[in-house]
């Protein structure tokens, strides 16, 4: 994958930053970290700019989360009530859960996406909950840019400056990205557990 991806990016040069990243938001599978890092080391032997390829990053980006923002959207927190409604009782999921969740990511959810931005995987998905709580649409591109922004300047600006050796950028990021599967797979572990013990808990 990534001999296709450097290629499109030395046929297209910003249109092919701009496609790859659009595609990665959409697509977490498909690594960031070699397309911004490349890019930055592109900007030796090409007539691309750090600050040009930042940017065709960041609007790839931003065109990726609001794609999956309209999914949230249509999947809708009410239309997962009335799922939740019909099968909770299987894994024991109230309404009243969702309903909790729902609350607290509208009153965390624009540092959440922040931050979430500048964290592998995540970092595209957050779009989704973003959606299905219907956040604020402009405050949602606000904090989504800044988060994108960060993230695409440092890993850009560490590519260019390395050269050549860009690729050990990518070795130390997917160090970066293991350690972040490791906890997302320890927490859907204990999210597991924890309503496995509300299934098997006897009814009083």
């Amino acid at each position: 994958m990534e001999n296709w991806i450097l290629d499109i990016m030395e046929q297209f040069g910003y249109i092919g930053v701009f496609l790859l990243i659009c595609l990665e938001n959409v697509f977490p599978p498909i690594p960031s970290e070699v397309i911004l890092t490349f890019g930055g080391f592109m900007t030796h032997s090409t007539e691309l700019t750090v600050l040009g390829v930042t940017v065709a990053a960041t609007i790839g980006s931003v065109a990726g989360a609001i794609i999956l923002y309209g999914i949230g959207r249509i999947l809708d927190v009410n239309r997962l009530e009335k799922i939740i409604e019909k099968y909770g009782h299987i894994l024991r999921v109230k309404v009243e859960d969702i309903e909790k969740a729902d609350q607290w990511f509208r009153k965390y959810g624009y540092w959440t996406v922040l931050f979430c931005r500048m964290i592998p995987l995540i970092r595209s998905l957050i779009s989704i909950p973003a959606g299905m709580s219907k956040m604020n649409f402009p405050l949602f591109l606000l904090f989504t840019t800044i988060g994108t922004v960060i993230w695409n300047t440092i890993l850009v600006s560490l590519g260019a400056k390395v050269g050549e050796n860009w690729e050990s950028i990518v070795h130390y990021m997917d160090i970066y990205s293991n350690i972040v599967y490791v906890l997302l797979a320890i927490i859907a572990l204990l999210v597991v557990l924890y309503f496995a013990r509300r299934f098997f808990k006897p009814k009083q």
